[in-house]
Formats: C-alpha cells, structure tokens, sequence
C-alpha cells in the first residue's frame, strides 16, 4: 500500500480525462461522432501496448479465456462512449461530467440485480438522494415544449445522452467486475480498446470528415490521452483500497468547472451547484459506508 502514490496516479488520471473531455467538446461541433470515438479508441491502443510489452505483460493483454464476455463488455462500454460524446458536444462542461456521476448510484442498484450483492438500507438510502440530485441538475433541460419554442433542443438531448450513458457506464462496470474473476486488467483494457476502435471505424462509412491539421491534432491526443488515463485509473487501485482512491473522482468537476469557464464561457446554473453537490455528497457516504463494511469484514476475520 502506498496512498500518496495511489492518490497522485488517481488525480492525473482525473486530469487527463478532463483534457479529454476538452478536447472531445472542441471536436465535437465539427467532426463526426463515429470518427471521433475511432479516434479516441485506435489511438488508446498505442499507449497500452508500448506500456504492457514494456512491462512484460503484453501476453497477458492477449490472452483471454472469455472472449464473449469482452465482446459484451465492449459493446456496452462502445454505446456508453457514442452517449458521453454526444453529450459533451451538447452540454456544458461541468453538466456532462456531473451527470455522469449518476452511474455509481445505478451501479450499486444494478449489483444488487445482476450479481445479487447485498445492499443495505445505507446504500439504497444513498442511492435514492443521488438520483434526486440528478433530478435537480436535469431540470432545467425537462421543460422541452419552452426549448423548442426557444428553437433548440440540442440541450435537452445532450441531457438525455449523459443520463442514458450514466446507465450504460454501470452496465460496463458490472461486466468488468464478472470479467475480473478470471480476467487480466491488462486483457480488459486491450480488448475494451480493440472492440471500440472496431466500432468506430465500422461507423466511418456513414459519416467521415476530412479534419484539419487542429483536428486532427486534437483527435489523436484524445486517443493517447484516452489510453493514459484508463492506465493511470487502473494503476491508481493497485496502491491503494477503492475507498480511498474513489472520493477523487469528484475533483473532476472542478476541473470541468474551471475548463469550461476559462476556454468556453460556461457559467454553471444554481441547479447544477444543488445538484452536483447532493451527487457528491451521496456518493461519498456510499464509498464511506464501503469503507466501515470492509473494515467490518476484516475484524470478523479469524487470525492467521
């Protein structure tokens, strides 16, 4: 165990997404959203391969004895990347990456369902709050017959982008904990990043455009940066309990707040302040209560 690593890894990771999620907007009015998650997928490869090989673990990004299951893991998360780019290019900055935390409290509900893991009244509890905060964040995008009248709806179907990529985010979360039974973290990157470029370039017959020398600038460091940050995320758990290296992620909206502010003149409603502050209020007593469990688990341990 080593927090001040683990924690430091975790804030660049956050970092990076962040520069991500920039660059994503910058692209997004322009470029088509198929090319950009081709981009974003064909070019994550490179730092995962150059990284494992230099590690020695390029054989075990390859070999898998469940490739139905990577296939799964990869549509979903696919459909979930297609939903959180259309809702960057539609959104506000800090809307879209506060939105998206809805999907720890959907991942809680969905473990209960699909993997029947016990959930107390704690975390149900927790769950019921978050979404409320969701709720108060969509509110100024639900009145659509005033944005139509207004002549734009772009907003409202940004909101519903991020909402539904919040559920599809979960589903890929809880077939990464099946994959993780018997599954490599190196295997899970590599193939989570094959099938997505897969997807992207599949898409590319129907809508291509030719991108400038920015563009394309802009393009490849989302794939590179993309790959870094999911390394870094996933490097972040190995010093550290996910109870600690969790509350983290929440850093993410202020470093969405200030992007958006300093590069696009987004300044965040009240509802977004109420509601991001409930979401992350609630998911931090989820991550706490995680915690005191664990912590409870092991003292019933027997020694030795």
């Amino acid at each position: 165990m080593n927090f001040r690593l683990a924690i430091s890894i975790k804030l660049l990771s956050v970092l990076l997404f962040a520069v991500m999620s920039v660059l994503v907007r910058y692209v997004g009015e322009t470029v088509p959203l198929g090319q950009v998650v081709f981009f974003r997928s064909a070019f994550a490869i490179i730092p995962v391969m150059v990284i494992y090989a230099w590690r020695g673990e390029l054989g075990a990004a390859l070999r898998t004895g469940r490739p139905f299951g990577h296939v799964t893991r990869g549509l979903i998360a696919v459909v979930s990347m297609f939903l959180n780019f259309a809702a960057l290019a539609r959104l506000p900055l800090v809307d879209a990456t506060a939105i998206s935390f809805a999907a720890p409290f959907i991942t809680v509900a969905l473990a209960a369902l699909v993997l029947k893991e016990k959930v107390r009244a704690y975390r149900w509890s927790a769950v019921a709050v978050g979404f409320v905060g969701v709720v108060v964040m969509l509110w100024p995008y639900l009145n659509v017959g005033e944005l139509m009248a207004a002549g734009s709806t772009a907003s409202t179907i940004g909101a519903a982008c991020a909402v539904t990529a919040a559920f599809t985010n979960a589903g890929a979360t809880i077939q990464t904990r099946r994959l993780t039974d018997s599954e490599t973290t190196a295997s899970i990157v590599f193939y989570f990043s094959l099938i997505c470029t897969f997807a992207g370039l599949a898409s590319l017959s129907f809508a291509w455009r030719t991108p400038g020398a920015a563009e394309l600038t802009a393009l490849i460091s989302i794939g590179v940066i993309g790959g870094l940050s999911h390394i870094f995320l996933t490097e972040s758990y190995r010093y550290a309990p996910a109870s600690v290296v969790a509350p983290f992620d929440y850093v993410a909206l202020l470093w969405a707040f200030a992007f958006g502010y300093v590069l696009f003149d987004e300044i965040p409603t009240w509802y977004v302040y109420a509601g991001a502050a409930i979401v992350a209020g609630s998911g931090l007593f989820v991550i706490w209560r995680e915690r005191q469990l664990g912590l409870a688990r092991v003292r019933k341990r027997p020694p030795g």
